[in-house]
This record gives C-alpha cells, structure tokens and sequence, in this order.
C-alpha cells in the first residue's frame, strides 16, 4: 500500500523548507501540511536553461505573437475563489476526477482524495493561478484514460508515500511556465522559442504540454522508483528531457515529441 505524507507534530528540514511527515492513511494522494509544496521546493532547482545558457533570438510572426500574449494573459490570471466561473471549474474538475462522488462542498475534506493540501484548493492556485486549474480540466477531458491512471496511481510499481497529484500538477504548470520563459516578454531560450512556433499553429499547445509533461513526470517517478521526498529531482529530470525534445530538430508540433506516445500507454 502507498501513502502520501503526513504526521502532525514531526518537523523535518528539506532543501530550506519545513514539512510535515505524513500521516499513514490508506489514501492515494490525501494529504495535510503547510503549503509547501507549490512553487517552492520542486520547481528551485529547475530554472535552468537549455543549452549552456545560450540566448536565441527569432523573430516571432505576428500571429505568433498574438499568440504568445493570449498564453501569457492566461497566465496572469489568479485563481478567485469568489469567482463564479472559477467555483465551476473546480466542481468540474471533481466530477472529471469522481464522476460517482457526489462533491459536499468546495471547502471540504474530500478534496484530499485528489491530493491537495487541506480542505479548500483555492488555498493551493495561489502558487500558479487559475491556468493551472485549466491545464488539469484540459488533461481530464482530452485524455481521461491518462488522467486517470496518474490519479489513482494505477501503473507500476508504487512508493509507499506517492506524490498528491493535484499539487503536484500545479507544480508542472509553475514548471513549464519558466521553462520556457513565459514570464520574459518574449522568450530567448530555445526550447521557449520552439514552443511559439508550435502555439502559433495550435492555441492549445500549452495544455498538450502540460499533460505530455504530467505523464513524462510520472514515468519517471516510476523510473527512478522515487519517492516523496525525491520529486524536486524528478521534476528536474523531467524538464531536462522535455527541453532536450522541444529542441528537435524534426519536431514542428507538439504532437510531434516523443514523449507524446506516454498520454497512450
């Protein structure tokens, strides 16, 4: 049986961050702690860029750059909680994640079952915003099969305390954003400026990505027969290889990357 994290009371030092060891519960992705996990500890030692450091420089289309700043106005949307859309789009992605769970509300313990920290998830968004939301809606709804089997752990051979997969898919958004550069005006990193010729000729890009990416992660989890506290290196590895394929030479689409096959398996 694998468990994912946390005993009350029991502080440990990681990578300067404080936890909380978890408790032994017979739930997948259950977990309860400080807010630890997003945008800290796994995404620190990833903002790297491919290459050696090494800058290009391209000139992007107009449409291109349409494009890229349609993506960037993604991502400068917080998560609100008092936003009746975005209310929405956490109940849908429950009923993706628990089709025959009947949901009590959206600040309740059930929302540990699909790995996040506490009892409300608008508490976890703050780290990505609502474009992570988004990605995890898209991943459910175009590959559910996937989507699935990374939920409830449903391949290979598991740790005892797996990684709690809604934050952990937050911590892939936050990943990929400064991979490739999303934040700079227009991105200089060559996997960054591969990615915009690909969002350019399909807007959904970047949430195919991110489930490539969800799925690249997962296997390499497996892999490396990680656990909990291994997923700042896994994350690490798994960008490493993603910028290795966005900078193919043969690859013009995202559907073109090797790692693409994974949302099949």
């Amino acid at each position: 049986m694998f468990q994912v994290l946390c005993k009350r009371g029991i502080l440990m030092q990681f990578t300067c961050c404080v936890f909380l060891q978890p408790e032994l519960t017979e739930n997948t992705n259950a977990m309860v702690g400080p807010r630890a996990w997003i945008g800290g500890i796994f995404s620190r030692s990833t903002n790297r860029r491919f290459g050696s450091g090494r800058f290009f420089y391209y000139n992007f289309s107009p449409h291109q750059e349409e494009s890229l700043r349609n993506l960037q106005e993604r991502i400068g949307v917080p998560f609100d909680e008092t936003c009746f859309n975005h209310q929405q789009a956490l109940r849908a992605l429950w009923d993706l994640s628990f089709p025959n769970v009947k949901l009590k509300g959206l600040i309740s313990d059930q929302w540990k079952d699909m790995g996040w920290q506490g009892v409300n998830p608008a508490t976890d968004f703050r780290g990505c915003g609502f474009i992570s939301l988004e990605n995890l809606l898209f991943f459910g709804r175009t590959y559910p099969a996937s989507f699935h089997r990374l939920l409830f752990k449903q391949t290979g051979e598991r740790a005892k305390w797996e990684y709690p997969f809604a934050v952990a898919g937050i911590n892939v958004s936050f990943m990929l954003i400064q991979m490739l550069d999303l934040y700079s005006a227009k991105p200089k990193c060559l996997p960054g400026v591969n990615f915009i010729k690909m969002l350019g000729e399909d807007k959904e890009a970047f949430d195919i990505l991110y489930c490539i990416a969800f799925a690249m992660m997962d296997a390499q989890w497996l892999a490396m027969h990680a656990s909990y506290m291994d997923f700042n290196e896994v994350l690490r590895v798994t960008r490493i290889q993603l910028e290795r394929e966005l900078s193919l030479e043969d690859v013009h689409k995202i559907q073109d990357l090797p790692a693409f096959n994974l949302l099949f398996h």
